[in-house]
């Protein structure tokens, strides 16, 4: 069986889809990490700036409940000030997630295109989130590349982690980073949880400029290896405290296809621990996409995304480009913090 294709019972759900994650980890920020990225004024600062940036991404899980798996077309687009993100879900089997997000105050934008694959060993479950993400500093005609860490399930002892390697690059600019995520080893005796090492160096040479050190969930720490100074590059606490809730500005702007409209009968269900309901709403929501296939195979139609260009090779996995340059203000709108 495919990890990513289990339909877990909604008791073990979140009431909020991955997709509504993955737009979060770019618009729920306490402290506007993308603008320090912009500010920066020399290219190894905004290389400094990207790096703790891609940081932030990464949220706590906890193990044993998930968001819901998201359907096909499913989207799910907010803003942040001037920051629009919008994500869709632009394949099922295998699950693939595009997500583009613009500034046009700060003329940035990011472009994403993942998917995990499940990897099975005795104890634990690997996630390999494949595909890349890129933001561009657009003022500066910068563009940085960035993969992910694994996402790994151990059932003993249990627990959820990030964990592998993450690497950044711009080559614009001929700087480069890599980092390493771990966590506690088998039975939980050894190691730091939630550790992050690493370096910045010139990719030309392979030069080491900065050391990297710390815990993701906590502060991480930048090492001048020429001045040996040490810096706070990453402040969990300053970055994800104090997230404001996301509000619907224009209930008639909101597509059917947004995650919030697509499970809410299950997400009312969880909240108010009406299983029964949350459970049957769910089955609805499965059935209508297993009608929506009959329906496309019968009439030998392809479905389409409506927001991405997509592709797939083997040589280089899953590609997307986004449809329109700029992403609209959305209907739902994130609170500046005060």
């Amino acid at each position: 069986m495919i990890l990513c294709q289990f339909q877990l019972p909604p008791i073990f759900n979140i009431p909020k889809s991955q997709l509504q994650c993955y737009g979060e980890s770019v618009y729920c920020v306490g402290d506007d990490m993308l603008a320090k990225c912009n500010s920066r004024q020399s290219p190894v600062e905004r290389f400094k700036a990207v790096v703790a940036w891609n940081i932030s991404i990464l949220r706590p899980l906890t193990f044993g409940v998930a968001p819901y798996n998201p359907i096909l077309g499913e989207t799910h687009h907010a803003s942040r000030g001037t920051l629009n993100v919008l994500t869709e879900q632009i394949s099922h089997h295998p699950p693939v997630t595009a997500l583009h997000a613009t500034d046009e105050k700060e003329n940035l934008e990011i472009i994403w295109c993942q998917h995990p694959v499940p990897k099975f060993s005795g104890t634990s479950v690997e996630a390999e989130v494949r595909g890349k993400r890129e933001l561009k500093l657009l003022n500066y005609g910068e563009t940085y590349v960035m993969n992910s860490p694994s996402l790994i399930f151990k059932f003993f002892p249990p627990g959820v982690e990030w964990g592998g390697n993450d690497r950044i690059r711009c080559h614009e600019t001929g700087l480069e980073a890599e980092l390493t995520y771990g966590g506690r080893s088998f039975l939980g005796l050894r190691g730091t949880p939630r550790s992050i090492k690493g370096k910045i160096f010139d990719s030309s040479s392979r030069k080491p400029l900065f050391e990297i050190n710390g815990q993701w969930d906590r502060t991480v720490t930048l090492k001048d290896l020429k001045t040996g100074e040490v810096k706070v590059l990453y402040n969990a606490k300053e970055v994800i405290s104090g997230l404001q809730t996301p509000l619907v500005k224009d209930p008639k702007g909101v597509w059917p296809s947004e995650s919030a409209i697509v499970w809410s009968e299950v997400s009312q269900g969880i909240l108010s621990k009406d299983w029964g309901k949350a459970r049957e709403a769910k089955k609805a929501v499965e059935e209508k996409q297993r009608e929506l296939l009959r329906d496309r195979k019968s009439k030998s139609e392809i479905w389409v995304p409506k927001h991405f260009n997509v592709s797939y090779s083997k040589e280089n996995g899953w590609e997307c480009s986004p449809i329109e340059m700029v992403v609209p203000p959305a209907p739902i709108v994130v609170p500046l913090n005060s």
